[in-house]
C-alpha cells in the first residue's frame, strides 16, 4: 500500500516520544478555558513527527500550517495529490490507507493532522488517538453525533493535544466579540441568528457506474461507508459534501465555524430541544437550504438561548429587524443587538452605541490555530478548540440534521445522546460501518 520512500532519519528517542504524549495531560483534558499553567517544554526548538492524512485542498492549508515541524508520513487515497505533496516532503513515508500509516508508523510519530471528507474524521481520528498522537481534526469533528461523543471521550481518556479546524476561532475578532458579550453591553442575550449563504444538496443518486480514474483507490475513499460506484464528477473531489453517506450539507460544512462564537461567548453546551424546517428529507442529499432551531437551556446566571440556523436558499436577508449580508451571527440582548462575523462586528441601535467603546482586550492574541496546537502538544497547554468543546460543538450543529431528517421536534437528553420523543431520530444519531472501518468506544 505503501512505497519505498524512507523517513526521515534522526527519529525523536521512543522515552521523548512518550513524554511529549503524557506531559499535560491533566491540562488538556481540563476544558477549552481550563487556566492551568504550562508544563515545563521539552524545547521549544526540537519538532514534532507529524503525520497528514489528506494533501489536497484544505487538507493543503492543514500541512502547510504545519510545515515547521517534521512531516514524517503523508496519506492520500489520490495518487496525484500524494505525489504533489511528496515532492514539497520527498523524506516522508507515502500510503494510500491511514489504518497502515497509524500502524506503521505511531511508534515514532507524536501527532497527526487529519483533512478528509467527513465521514473519515471518526475513524481517522479514534485510531490516531488510542495509538497515542496528538490530534488534530478538521471540521466539522466528525460525521455523526454519536462519534463525536466517541471521539471527545478517547482524547481526554489519553490526554492527547486537540485541536477542531475552527481557523476562524484564533483571529482577533471573534476574541473582541466574545469579551464585549461577556461584558454585558447587550444585556441578557436570550435569542442568536446564525446563517451562511452557501447551499450544498440537492441531486439524485448516479445510476451508472463510470470508470474510477487509475490514480484513484474508490474502496478507500469510501472507507466506512456502504459500497456504491464510481460517478465522475459527483463525489471526489469537491461534491461530497451534499451527500448524507460522505458528509453533512451546508450545516455540517459551515455550522462548527459560524456557531463556534455564540457557543465561546454564551458558554453552550448541549441543546434540550432542536428542530428543523426544510424541504422533505432526501434520503442522500442534503437539502438546498435549512433552518434550525435550537433551544438551550439556563447555564448558571446566563439566561436561556433561542439559537436558529439558517443556509441556503433559506438564508435570511434581514434579523432582527437589520439588513445583513449573506452570513453572520446576530445577538438580540436586552439592551441591543451586535452583528459579527469573522473580521468586524457592529452594534444596533447605531445612535446607541455610537460612542461604544470595548473592553479591555482579556483574551489574549492566538498565536496561530496550528501553532496552538504544536505548542500544546509540546508543552501540555491548553488549546482554544479541543475535542471537549469543539465535540460538544460537533454534536449540537449535527443534530440539526437528526431533527431535519427525523422529521420531528427532538427532546434532547446529551447525556444519554437521545431523542426522548422521537426514537425514530436514533438511525441518525449514529450509523454502521463497514468491516474495518468502525467506530466505537471499544475500539
Amino acid at each position: 500500500m505503501s512505497d519505498s520512500t524512507p523517513a526521515r532519519s534522526g527519529r525523536m528517542t521512543v522515552a521523548r516520544r512518550g513524554f511529549l504524549k503524557t506531559t499535560g495531560a491533566a491540562a488538556l483534558s481540563a476544558g477549552v478555558f481550563s487556566e492551568l499553567a504550562a508544563k515545563e517544554s521539552v524545547s521549544a526548538n526540537e519538532k514534532l513527527k507529524i503525520l497528514c492524512v489528506g494533501t489536497a485542498n484544505r487538507a493543503a492549508a492543514n500541512v502547510a500550517g504545519v510545515k515547521s515541524q517534521d512531516i514524517v508520513g503523508l496519506c492520500d487515497v489520490d495518487k496525484n495529490y500524494l505525489t504533489r505533496a511528496a515532492k514539497q516532503f520527498p523524506d516522508a513515508k507515502q500510503y494510500a490507507d491511514y489504518r497502515e500509516m497509524i500502524a506503521d508508523m505511531s511508534d515514532t510519530a507524536d501527532a497527526i493532522v487529519i483533512g478528509t471528507t467527513d465521514h473519515h474524521h471518526a475513524p481517522a481520528s479514534l485510531r490516531a488517538i488510542n495509538a497515542g498522537l496528538h490530534c488534530y481534526c478538521e471540521k466539522p469533528l466528525t460525521h455523526t453525533v454519536e462519534e463525536a461523543r466517541i471521539i471527545a471521550e478517547a482524547a481526554k481518556k489519553k490526554g492527547v493535544a486537540t485541536q477542531l479546524g475552527t481557523q476562524i476561532h484564533a483571529g482577533d475578532n471573534y476574541r473582541r466579540v466574545v469579551e464585549i458579550i461577556r461584558a454585558g453591553a447587550l444585556g441578557d442575550i436570550k435569542e442568536v441568528h446564525v446563517w451562511v449563504g452557501k447551499g450544498w444538496g440537492g441531486g439524485e443518486l448516479p445510476t451508472k457506474a463510470d470508470p474510477v480514474p487509475e490514480y484513484l483507490d474508490w474502496d478507500l475513499w469510501l472507507g466506512p461507508a456502504p459500497k456504491r460506484p464510481f460517478a465522475a464528477g459527483r463525489y471526489h473531489p469537491a461534491q461530497w459534501r451534499r451527500w448524507w453517506a460522505f458528509g453533512g450539507g451546508t450545516l455540517g460544512d459551515m455550522g462548527c465555524h459560524f456557531m463556534d462564537l455564540p457557543f465561546w461567548a454564551l458558554d453552550l453546551r448541549h441543546p434540550v430541544s432542536v428542530e428543523a424546517d426544510g424541504p422533505t428529507p432526501h434520503p442522500e442529499t442534503c437539502p438546498l437550504g435549512l433552518v434550525v432551531h435550537y433551544k438551550f437551556p439556563k447555564r448558571g446566571d446566563l439566561a436561556p438561548v433561542d439559537l436558529t440556523w439558517y443556509d441556503g436558499d433559506r438564508t435570511p436577508r434581514e434579523v432582527a429587524g437589520e439588513r445583513v449580508p449573506g452570513s453572520g451571527v446576530m445577538f438580540v440582548g436586552s439592551e441591543g443587538k451586535m452583528y459579527a462575523n469573522y473580521s468586524s462586528y457592529r452594534l444596533f441601535p447605531r445612535d446607541k452605541f455610537a460612542d461604544f467603546q470595548p473592553p479591555e482586550p482579556t483574551i489574549p492574541r492566538s498565536i496561530g490555530h496550528h501553532d496552538e496546537w504544536i505548542k500544546a502538544c509540546k508543552e501540555g497547554t491548553p488549546t482554544t478548540c479541543n475535542f471537549d468543546y469543539s465535540g460538544a460543538l460537533t454534536e449540537t450543529v449535527l443534530l440539526g440534521n437528526v431533527a431535519f431528517r427525523a422529521g420531528k421536534q427532538l427532546d434532547w437528553d446529551a447525556k444519554n445522546l437521545t431523542a426522548t420523543n422521537a426514537p425514530e431520530a436514533q438511525q441518525y444519531v449514529g450509523k454502521d460501518y463497514r468491516q474495518g472501518w468502525e467506530v466505537s468506544a471499544e475500539a
